[in-house]
């Protein structure tokens, strides 16, 4: 049961709206939030998804706000996060209003092949990867986060998802507008906030609120959209969303920052983003989402238009000396080229850059070349293969985000998950040794073989070894 803090509640009836009653508040903040998913459709359609796990048992109601974005019903309980689908990448276990911020920024957004994009605080992921794919792995994703701890979070469920776009920051997130100012065509700023709209996931969300804090947090946020304000070009669009509910996080962090550029700050409405946005529609154009209005999480959600340059108060830094990359020269370039088509039939795209460190070799988007040494970044783009004595060796992260919709190595349910528990997958009777092939299944990719003839030889990175897999056919759990 949800704790709901007096102070609170005394602090945030001032901000609700004549037309929510309190009463409902706390009931709806009393129920557990309905299961949600993202389709991921760098790996697989929404229509195909769908026509997959339907016959399982999964019943699946459309967000209004997100295209591929479903509320979950399944017939048995299942552990989504154990599912073979959830592992190879076809989907996102995240929860609706969080899927809010990512349709504000690309609705209208032009020229998605070309677009350099922020998203300011990353982790865990799931915006990022739902950037991502509305981007199509085109253009550039940088993708920060401060949290040490939770870079590692972000790259891995960056490489589940497929996402070969994305270059990874590790910086407190003020530093944007300094290092890369107006530099972006669009930028996220999911804010870190108090968390008051997530009480429905975790009652203990509020135990701990008092008005300092929040306070606190405010000043901290305004300096993070200024930042972001800064690195945006002229012209860019800015979402700055949050999961807290008072205005003092949302519209008076918004406020501040029209008061500080007025000549150059427009608030875009969001009234007509999808049908019934206006239930939640404040007289900014703001989305002010509360609990009980579309039965889930509260958040908020404003978009920003930087409608002039501003003037730049500190000089550019530095450059960064050292970048430890070189594009590969054309002999080599050629080489891995015709390695990934002629053993995968994968074509490496022509619009990326290989780049080389040592004997491995990588995938950057092409739009990196006019940020490097601006700013040290912790991973960019996805690694492609390792250089062996003789040829080259394809790297997990490759063929994820790579092999999307090709002729694969099908496995039945059982046999993905004895290849994701790690072992070997016997074959029946004795075939031709194929070497190296990509394993798959629903026609997406798992991995990486070594067909032997009688068996398939595991090639799973250790570290993504599972010890349970659950079946994802509801009907049999």
């Amino acid at each position: 049961m949800a704790q709901l803090n007096q102070d609170f509640l005394d602090s945030i009836a001032k901000d609700m709206p004549s037309h929510l009653s309190m009463d409902d508040f706390i009931q709806y903040s009393a129920r557990p939030l309905r299961a949600s998913i993202r389709i991921n459709t760098l790996k697989i359609s929404s229509v195909h998804f769908i026509e997959l796990m339907e016959p399982k048992g999964w019943k699946l109601t459309p967000i209004p706000w997100c295209q591929d974005g479903f509320w979950i019903d399944l017939e048995n309980k299942v552990q989504l996060g154990n599912t073979v689908e959830h592992l190879q990448g076809l989907f996102y276990i995240q929860e609706a209003s969080s899927m809010l911020p990512p349709t504000a920024l690309f609705s209208q957004l032009n020229e998605i092949d070309n677009l350099t994009i922020l998203d300011m605080a990353s982790a865990p992921g799931s915006k990022t990867t739902q950037m991502a794919a509305l981007m199509d792995n085109s253009g550039l994703l940088i993708a920060n986060e401060y949290s040490s701890s939770r870079v590692k979070v972000l790259h891995a469920n960056i490489q589940r998802m497929g996402v070969s776009n994305c270059a990874l920051t590790h910086f407190d997130a003020r530093v944007f507008g300094e290092y890369l100012f107006e530099r972006f065509d669009a930028i996220l700023l999911d804010a870190p906030c108090s968390g008051e709209g997530t009480i429905r996931k975790d009652p203990s969300a509020l135990n701990g609120w008092n008005i300092d804090e929040i306070t606190k947090i405010a000043e901290t946020q305004k300096a993070l959209l200024e930042s972001a304000f800064l690195a945006l070009k002229p012209g860019g669009t800015l979402v700055y969303s949050t999961c807290a509910l008072s205005r003092l996080e949302n519209q008076q962090v918004c406020e501040y920052l029209k008061e500080k550029y007025p000549l150059a700050v427009e608030f875009e409405s969001l009234a007509s983003l999808f049908e019934h946005a206006d239930k939640a529609c404040t007289e900014e154009g703001f989305l002010h989402v509360w609990p009980q209005i579309y039965d889930s999480e509260g958040f908020f959600i404003a978009k920003i238009k930087k409608t002039a340059s501003i003037e730049r108060l500190k000089l550019e830094p530095k450059k960064q000396k050292n970048f430890p990359f070189s594009k590969a020269p054309h002999k080599i370039d050629a080489e891995l080229r015709h390695y990934f088509k002629s053993t995968f039939d994968i074509s490496l795209p022509t619009t990326s850059l290989i780049m080389m460190r040592d004997k491995e070799f990588w995938l950057f988007p092409k739009q990196m070349e006019q940020l490097i040494g601006l700013m040290r970044f912790q991973r960019i783009g996805i690694k492609l293969a390792d250089e062996l004595k003789h040829g080259y060796k394809a790297q997990h992260q490759a063929i994820q985000a790579l092999s999307k919709q090709l002729s694969h190595h099908e496995l039945s349910q059982a046999q993905a998950i004895e290849y994701l528990m790690g072992r070997d997958i016997p074959l029946d009777g004795s075939l031709k040794p194929q070497g190296e092939v990509i394993v798959s299944i629903h026609g997406s990719p798992l991995g990486l073989a070594k067909h032997l003839g009688k068996r398939l030889k595991n090639n799973l990175p250790r570290d993504l070894v599972r010890d349970k897999i659950v079946n994802s056919d509801a009907s049999s759990s």
